[in-house]
């Protein structure tokens, strides 16, 4: 199974939507995928239509062991496996609880393998693995980043979006070094992306002159139908298979199966480079 993480730690740069309509497309492909909430937000889970307090089965109850009279034991994680309005896209829920497993997960000694260790029970059931992380360098996100063979980064073009994104790769450099040598491919997506706005234009210049192949070819619009969709319940491959959002989530998706993990070597010189000159593009 391969599994990819959407991560940044900054807020509102299109992670959920990301994650979502990625997910959608990949299975519309044909891969049986699953969709991880690792956010407390829940953000994954409402675009599906599911109310998260009303579920008693979530990630949460899959990778911690409480007290709480809700679960007072581990599940297996495939007890909290939802189906969705697709017919090879599943979901594991998130909601609140997931909040406080920072302090649960901090006691025991392996804390950045549990994760790890749940999906791997998994794999043999499904083809690709969507993991939507929260917006931080959290103990979950590490868990995430520790399970997962590829990253996508999705960056909003807008010059302060550009501002954690160092910390991001210096974060990705020890995951590789300490925990997950097989985290083969980084891509940074640009969302959000305005073709009148003269800085979205200069951005994304900048961002492919300095990444080059690190960025995805495929760029995501700022579009209403993207937008619209979370509040029907669904991802924009459904709600709306013609738009401009779903062609270009379908596109990604087109893009990220034919990536090859045999690029592993020059990825990672531009990704040495990337973490080089970070500092004079933010500055610029």
């Amino acid at each position: 199974m391969r599994t990819i993480a959407i991560a940044n730690q900054k807020g509102g740069c299109g992670k959920t939507t990301t994650a979502v309509n990625l997910a959608g497309a990949l299975a519309m492909l044909g891969n049986r995928t699953l969709l991880v909430d690792l956010d407390p937000q829940a953000h994954s889970t409402l675009a599906f239509g599911f109310g998260p307090d009303n579920l008693d089965r979530t990630i949460y109850h899959a990778i911690t062991k409480t007290d709480l009279p809700v679960c007072r034991a581990q599940i297996p994680i495939s007890k909290a496996v939802l189906k969705t309005s697709i017919e090879t896209l599943n979901l594991v829920p998130s909601n609140i609880l997931l909040s406080g497993i920072e302090f649960e997960l901090a006691k025991l000694p392996a804390r950045e393998y549990v994760l790890t260790q749940k999906l791997g029970s998994l794999a043999d059931n499904y083809d690709i693995c969507i993991i939507d992380c929260s917006p931080s360098l959290s103990l979950l996100t590490l868990n995430a980043l520790v399970a997962a063979n590829d990253i996508v980064v999705p960056v909003q073009t807008q010059y302060y979006a550009l501002e954690g994104l160092k910390q991001l790769l210096e974060t990705i450099d020890i995951v590789r070094e300490r925990f997950n040598p097989n985290l083969a491919e980084f891509g940074i997506l640009l969302t959000f992306v305005e073709r009148r706005t003269a800085l979205s234009r200069q951005i994304q210049c900048q961002m492919r002159e300095f990444f080059g192949d690190l960025v995805f070819d495929t760029v995501i619009h700022r579009t209403t139908r993207l937008a619209e969709a979370p509040s029907a319940g669904e991802p924009v491959l459904t709600y709306d298979p013609k738009s401009k959002g779903a062609l270009e989530y379908t596109a990604l998706a087109h893009e990220i199966m034919a990536k090859k993990i045999s690029g592993h070597t020059t990825l990672s010189q531009q990704f040495e480079h990337a973490k080089a000159i970070l500092p004079a593009l933010a500055g610029s």
